[in-house]
């Protein structure tokens, strides 16, 4: 089976394993397990913050962050697409009581002056009537927009011009490693106007636990007290740290190949009549594609490519795949050539 549905369906390597094996373990929940802290303190680095806290995922790290920004009654803005809103089953409002205020973007991407708006609609009414905003996700790469890169200069205007209204900006950085590779940039460069930020370890990097959210010192302690009340304390968590620090030092580079086989897939698409590319070619590792000009939906096409051997989603009018660093390149010829015989 070609499993293309999402990059967390990767598995960890034999070196990972043999990290993960070997790792030097302590109680992590008092802050005494060497692996974590390691992490901890290398992804806070990385990221150009004070400290980290490591978690079991990247939605606990959104969870929990909008929980320390904001509280009951203010308004979080994202974009409308944005994974805090429309994948992580309503959680920000379950806990955190937060209203959701969304922003138009295009591929996932707004402006500064698109913020405005928001903010200006959202505030029409002063207190008591109107929800007081409080802060701003932003998601680096975007899922739905099909892995787009947030530019740099752009997301620094959309940041000065949150805090010039007085939110806080937190940044979803599931694949932020994705936009460092596609990009150049660093990613302590991306997160510069945030206060704060995480990174995943279950989807390119290739680790099959943990997320590390990362910002000041004092965001952070009061990140841990809502780790604790949520049940996210860990024990001996060094086993799943290891093979996030690995990733670190053998799965980051390599992301630039799960980039090439997301545009050979997507080319090699595009050649197929009747197949539309609606987001054109990727920037990362997500390719999404039309195949209602076949004469066939989705889930059609998806259902066709599951007795294949080849697994990818619907999502609405589109088929969304995603490479990773079990997908090879021959793999991605395949995928093409199935997908040809199916339409």
């Amino acid at each position: 089976m070609i499993l293309l549905t999402s990059d967390t369906e990767k598995r960890p390597t034999p070196a990972m394993r043999r990290a993960i094996a070997a790792a030097e373990v302590g109680d992590e929940q008092r802050g005494e397990d060497p692996s974590v802290n390691r992490l901890q303190e290398r992804v806070a680095e990385l990221l150009g913050k004070e400290a980290g806290l490591f978690l079991p995922s990247g939605t606990m790290c959104n969870l929990i962050a909008v929980r320390t920004h904001a509280e009951a009654g203010q308004v979080m803005f994202a974009e409308r697409d944005a994974h805090v809103l429309r994948a992580e089953g309503g959680g920000a409002a379950l806990v955190s009581g937060v209203l959701a205020d969304p922003i138009d973007g295009e591929r996932g991407i707004f402006d500064a002056q698109a913020f405005e708006r928001a903010y200006a609609r959202a505030t029409a009414l002063p207190p008591p009537w109107g929800p007081k905003p409080r802060l701003l996700c932003v998601e680096q790469t975007h899922n739905v927009g099909g892995g787009a890169v947030w530019p740099v200069d752009k997301l620094d205007a959309v940041c000065a011009a949150a805090h010039h209204a007085g939110l806080r900006v937190h940044m979803d950085g599931a694949r932020l490693m994705n936009a460092v590779i596609a990009s150049g940039a660093p990613a302590a460069r991306f997160c510069a106007g945030t206060d704060s930020a995480w990174l995943d370890f279950t989807k390119g990097l290739g680790a099959p636990i943990g997320a590390v959210l990362a910002g000041s010192r004092a965001f952070i302690d009061e990140a841990r007290r809502f780790k604790h009340l949520f049940g996210g304390a860990m024990r001996q968590a060094g086993i799943a740290a290891a093979g996030c620090l690995y990733a670190l030092d053998a799965h980051v580079e390599r992301l630039a190949e799960d980039h090439a086989n997301a545009r050979r897939l997507a080319e090699g698409l595009a050649a197929i009549d009747g197949i539309a590319l609606p987001l054109g070619m990727p920037e990362t590792n997500i390719v999404f594609f039309d195949p209602r000009g076949t004469g066939k939906s989705p889930a059609q096409i998806c259902e066709a490519l599951l007795a294949r051997g080849v697994r990818m989603v619907p999502m609405g009018s589109r088929v969304r795949a995603v490479t990773h660093l079990d997908v090879s390149t021959a793999q991605i010829d395949e995928a093409i050539a199935a997908v040809s015989a199916v339409c």
